[in-house]
């Protein structure tokens, strides 16, 4: 195997792609795959990996993806976690901080750079936004913690971005759009000093898309009604999914 540079990205839905328009054979894109090919286009080449699986909470994430990850030693890790304990009845902020710090010291211990997805305020995006304000405050208070005392890469600043702007978001209004995914992409990759992805920021141009009772009334029908019942019954839209991509395959500069 070449050694380009190594790339692996853990997580849940959002790393996964969840959102994304698809690959050819049905699997979701999503940001890290647009990622993993901006490197290799810099880098000449990369390794890619991801163990990301929809549904999953902090604690999982920790338990089944870490230790895969670790062994195929990646100069750069990229985790979306936290937001899957943000929508559960309970919220531990002491058993949430302690699992994210089980995530990240490892890699950093190692040199690799652990980028994670702050959680943007959705308020204009959802109604959960509202209710999910005060966790999403503690969550991005853990990954501030884990910049300054674990050697995580500083989480990026969402106030005012296209990550408040429900064109950034699929029908569901949980998940990223592609439009959401492409940006995301390019946030991360100006984060990792990759040239070329400056403005993924900037709100697009035209009128964003009003809201009806008719529309509010399809969203809870088609999305939360569903979500609803996995809760109440005990299930998760992870169950009986695998790592995504669960081994190193090489990108070439595209």
């Amino acid at each position: 195997m070449v050694d380009h540079l190594r790339y692996v990205a853990i997580g849940d839905s959002l790393s996964e792609g969840v959102g994304d328009d698809p690959h050819p054979d049905g699997t979701p894109r999503g940001w890290t795959d647009r990622l993993a090919e901006a490197l290799a286009a810099h880098h000449g080449g990369v390794e890619y990996a991801n163990f990301a699986v929809r549904g999953l909470r902090s604690a999982q994430i920790r338990d089944t993806q870490v230790a895969p990850a670790l062994a195929l030693r990646p100069d750069v890790v990229t985790f979306t976690a936290g937001m899957n304990d943000l929508l559960r009845p309970r919220f531990d902020v002491a058993a949430l901080r302690a699992a994210l710090v089980d995530i990240v010291r490892p890699f950093t211990e190692t040199g690799a750079r652990v980028l994670v997805v702050p959680i943007p305020d959705i308020r204009s995006v959802s109604p959960a936004g509202r209710l999910l304000g005060p966790r999403r405050l503690a969550l991005n208070a853990i990954y501030r913690h884990l910049a300054e005392e674990h050697g995580m890469e500083p989480p990026a600043e969402t106030t005012g971005t296209i990550f408040e702007d429900v064109r950034a978001w699929a029908d569901d209004r949980l998940h990223l759009s592609p439009l959401g995914h492409e940006r995301l992409a390019a946030a991360a990759a100006d984060a990792l000093d990759l040239p070329g992805h400056v403005g993924w920021e900037v709100l697009p141009e035209g009128e964003v898309p009003g809201r009806s009772l008719r529309s509010e009334a399809a969203w809870v029908r088609q999305h939360v009604g569903p979500w609803v019942g996995r809760r109440l019954t005990g299930r998760s839209s992870g169950d009986g999914r695998t790592a995504k991509l669960p081994e190193l395959v090489s990108l070439p500069r595209s």
